[in-house]
């Protein structure tokens, strides 16, 4: 099958779904940042009852998130994300007196979490440092381990599977807050995708050594027929893992699941559809020295 005819579209649809992203950021509505990013405070309540979300919300008014839980829907998560130290207290009493001017047998449960936004920074900073610099030792390692081509061409693809991923998150903001759960799920997803492109880049070198009169792209669309069946059964497999936690997991484990089902999904479509071309093309702009005939022979001998 010539998978490079899927090339141009895969990349325009890419776009589309980053260039929406950024509409729709530019419009006010960017990413959902949650408590452990834009910093504020978290209190859990047992309710008592049974409740749902927009009533509780309507009953706290603006400036707060609810989010309605437990097997009797009667556990409500309130966050507000503008609040400073030392309004803690008075804001715990003053959301207890809403939520009992309803919910009479309404009671804090558990501990209140506070972020402050110094704590925020410092974990967005962190964040974006670990993933550049896993990147970079991915880079270094396929750049050592097959070309500096094959590296340059992995490490765009991961940038669009995270890029992906971040744009999903604000198109899904209604679902799901970025939080400390999308940084692990995003460097799980760096992992998978790169496992996939090594697959495909493996295959590549092999079938050049045998079929040398191929050019770059049909190398890379054989290579790809080779693993596509491999591929898609695992990702199939995984996704079918991650989408039960997802439908049966609480709130917690949905908003680690979500990111790991869009980066699935672009890992495995980046790995068969991008990185392959990619490759490809920088090798046809700007085509290596190969070694010569005798060097490689003696390489054999060895």
């Amino acid at each position: 099958m010539k998978m490079s005819r899927f090339f141009k579209p895969a990349l325009i649809l890419s776009a589309a779904i980053i260039l929406l992203a950024v509409v729709l950021t530019l419009c006010g509505r960017g990413m959902n940042l949650g408590l452990d990013f834009a910093g504020g405070l978290s209190m859990p309540y047992d309710l008592g009852q049974s409740a749902s979300q927009p009533e509780v919300a309507a009953l706290l008014g603006s400036g707060y998130t609810v989010i309605i839980q437990g097997d009797g829907r009667n556990e409500a998560l309130v966050r507000m994300k503008s609040v400073g130290a030392e309004d803690i207290q008075d804001v715990q009493a003053d959301v207890t007196a809403r939520l009992q001017s309803a919910y009479p047998n309404a009671a804090p449960m558990g501990d209140v979490s506070y972020v402050g936004p110094i704590a925020g920074a410092t974990l967005i900073k962190n964040a974006v440092t670990s993933v550049l610099i896993a990147t970079v030792l991915m880079l270094i390692y396929i750049a050592w381990r097959f070309d500096f081509h094959s590296g340059l061409a992995a490490v765009l693809a991961l940038v669009h599977d995270v890029t992906v991923m971040l744009a999903f998150m604000v198109i899904f903001r209604d679902l799901v807050e970025l939080n400390s759960s999308f940084i692990a799920a995003a460097l799980t997803i760096v992992g998978y995708s790169i496992n996939d492109t090594i697959v495909v880049f493996d295959r590549v070198r092999e079938n050049a050594k045998t079929k040398p009169e191929m050019s770059r792209r049909d190398l890379v669309d054989l290579s790809i027929s080779e693993c596509l069946g491999r591929t898609i059964m695992t990702s199939i497999t995984t996704l079918v893992t991650i989408l039960a936690l997802y439908i049966l997991g609480v709130p917690a484990i949905k908003e680690f699941a979500l990111p790991i089902i869009v980066g699935v999904i672009a890992g495995t479509y980046s790995s068969n559809l991008l990185s392959g071309y990619i490759w490809a093309w920088l090798e046809e702009k700007f085509p290596r020295k190969e070694k010569n005939s005798d060097e490689d022979d003696d390489a054999d001998d060895e």
